[in-house]
C-alpha cells in the first residue's frame, strides 16, 4: 500500500483527496520534481531541490518549506514506502481558491503533495541491463517556458502520444531551426564521431538534474570531449549513438529513430562506459 503526504499527513495514496479548486488542477498552476530512491538512498536530492526553487521563482511562488522541511518529508515518505528502488514524486502547487479566475491569488496557501512509485534498478551499463528506446521525430510544439519543470504537461503528453502512435518509446524534438531541443520526457546526448553532444540550455529545455550528473561525470572520470552546443537533426539522424537522460532511467541508449537503427540497434560502448560510471557514482558529487 502505497502511503502519500498531504499538507502535513500522511495516509494511503487512495484515501488522499485534493480540491478541485486547488490551481494544479485548474490551471496546472505548479511545479514537480522526481526523485530516484534506491535502497533507501536519493540520488542528487540537493540538485533535486536547487532547481525546485528555480522553477518556483519561475511561476512566482515562495517555497512554502525550507530545504530541510521538505527533506525530512521526502525522507518519511521514503521509509513508510519501503525504503526499495522508488521514484519520489514531489508537487507543489499554489493552493486552493475560492474563485477561479486567472490571476494569483494575493495570499496563496501552497498545496504540497508527495507520493512514492516503484522504479525498476538501474542499468549496470552492460547490454543486457539496458532499457533501449525507439524513437521518432517531430517538430517541437510546446510553450515557451519549458526550462520550468511545471506541472502543466500536456504539450509532452501530447508528443508523447505522437511516440506511442508509432510504436516507439520517445519523440526527439526540433525547433523552427531544426535544432534538437530534448525528448518529451528526457534530455538528449548524442555521439559525434569522438565526441559526446548535447544542446546547450535555454528556455525550449529542462534543466536535467541527470544531465547534470552526466556532464559532470564525464568531466571528473574521463577524457572524452564534451561539447555543449546546438546540435542539428543531421547531426542526430547520422550520430554513432543517442542517449536519453532522466532521473528514473539514468541514461537509456536509442536504438532507432524513425525506424532506423542507431548503432545497429544496439547500445553503444560509450553508453556503457557512461552509465557505469552512474553505477559508480550515482550518489557522489564529483
Amino acid at each position: 500500500m502505497t502511503i502519500a503526504y498531504l499538507n502535513g499527513d500522511y495516509a494511503p495514496l487512495a484515501d488522499v483527496r485534493i480540491s478541485p479548486m486547488d490551481r494544479g488542477f485548474l490551471f496546472g498552476d505548479g511545479v514537480y520534481e522526481v526523485i530516484p530512491c534506491y535502497d533507501g538512498s536519493m540520488v542528487a536530492l540537493q540538485y533535486h531541490l536547487e532547481r525546485l526553487h528555480q522553477s518556483l521563482e519561475g511561476i512566482a511562488l515562495s517555497q512554502p518549506e525550507s530545504d530541510a522541511q521538505l527533506t525530512s518529508i521526502l525522507s518519511e515518505v521514503v521509509a513508510r514506502n519501503g525504503a526499495g528502488n522508488l521514484g519520489i514524486y514531489l508537487q507543489i502547487t499554489r493552493g486552493v481558491v475560492a474563485k477561479r479566475e486567472h490571476a494569483f491569488p494575493e495570499h496563496p496557501l501552497p498545496t504540497i503533495f508527495a507520493y512514492a512509485f516503484d522504479i525498476s534498478p538501474p542499468s549496470d551499463g552492460s547490454p543486457e541491463t539496458a532499457s533501449c528506446f525507439r524513437a521518432v521525430t517531430r517538430r517541437d510544439q510546446r510553450w515557451g517556458r519549458c526550462h520550468i519543470k511545471s506541472t502543466a504537461l500536456l504539450g509532452n503528453v501530447l508528443h508523447m502520444m505522437e511516440a506511442v502512435e508509432e510504436d516507439a518509446e520517445e519523440v526527439l524534438l526540433f525547433n523552427d531551426q531544426d535544432e534538437l531541443t530534448e525528448a518529451a520526457a528526457c534530455n538528449v546526448f548524442v555521439v559525434c564521431g569522438d565526441t559526446i553532444v548535447t544542446p546547450e540550455l535555454d528556455h525550449q529545455k529542462l534543466p536535467g538534474v541527470t544531465r547534470r550528473q552526466c556532464l559532470e561525470l564525464l568531466e571528473t572520470h574521463t577524457d572524452w570531449t564534451v561539447e555543449i552546443r546546438p546540435v542539428s537533426r543531421d547531426e542526430v539522424l547520422s550520430a554513432s549513438e543517442i542517449w536519453l537522460s532522466s532521473s528514473t532511467k539514468e541514461l537509456a541508449p536509442v536504438v532507432s529513430v524513425d525506424g532506423k537503427p542507431v548503432n545497429e540497434g544496439r547500445p553503444g560502448a560509450r553508453w556503457s562506459a557512461a552509465q557505469k560510471l552512474f553505477q559508480q557514482h550515482r550518489f557522489s558529487r564529483p
